[in-house]
């Protein structure tokens, strides 16, 4: 479980192809903070380090990975956001993010006003139903809260200090994003779902 609010961004330094999947490199301060066996969320994307590493972050991309989320767009030199898990005894500061992407969307706007900045993401229909005005979601793991939605699309604002310290200085439109909808807004739909309400 992890909050949205990132930790720290690092750099892709090699993405080897494996018998079905990748294996990644990322360079990050965060490397020596983490053990064999830890999670890991990857631009919103819960990985499992695989090697301790005092620089650098290893872990193993699936093919299923691969195939719902926008790590295939991996590379070198690549910025990506980074965050721990949520510790019992810490403060949620942000909204509960699982690390397991819902699907893929695409920026389709990023403009500034004064210092701030507004985005516009678009996502499949399918999630429309899980986005509220003014309700959370993670946008590559960063969480965000929706001002403005309409049927395919999303905006929302980004405050200086996140678009400092997040992936989101290097973003440019037409980039795939993960996206991942509120998990209570997820249960409740499905709730809704099972029982048969209308």
């Amino acid at each position: 479980m992890f909050t949205g609010l990132i930790e720290s961004v690092g750099t892709v330094t090699e993405c080897r192809p494996t018998t079905a999947g990748v294996r990644v490199r990322i360079a990050s301060s965060l490397a020596r903070e983490l053990s064999p066996g830890d999670s890991v969320a990857v631009n919103g994307v819960c990985l499992t380090a695989i090697v301790a590493d005092p620089v650098e972050i290893h872990a193993d991309v699936g093919p299923e990975t691969l195939r719902v989320t926008a790590l295939t767009a991996l590379a070198p030199a690549r910025v990506v956001n980074l965050e721990r898990p949520l510790r019992a005894d810490s403060r949620l500061g942000g909204h509960f993010v699982q690390g397991h992407v819902d699907a893929t969307g695409y920026i389709e706007e990023l403009r500034r006003e004064a210092e701030f900045y507004w985005l516009t993401v678009s996502f499949p229909r399918h999630l429309a139903p899980y986005l509220i005005q003014k309700g959370s979601v993670a946008v590559d793991g960063i969480s965000l809260t929706v001002a403005r939605l309409d049927s395919d699309r999303f905006d929302v604002m980004i405050v200086p200090f996140t678009f400092e310290h997040t992936n989101l200085k290097h973003a440019a439109v037409g980039d795939r994003v993960n996206l991942e909808c509120d998990m209570v807004g997820k249960y409740v739909a499905r709730a809704v779902e099972v029982a048969g309400w209308k």
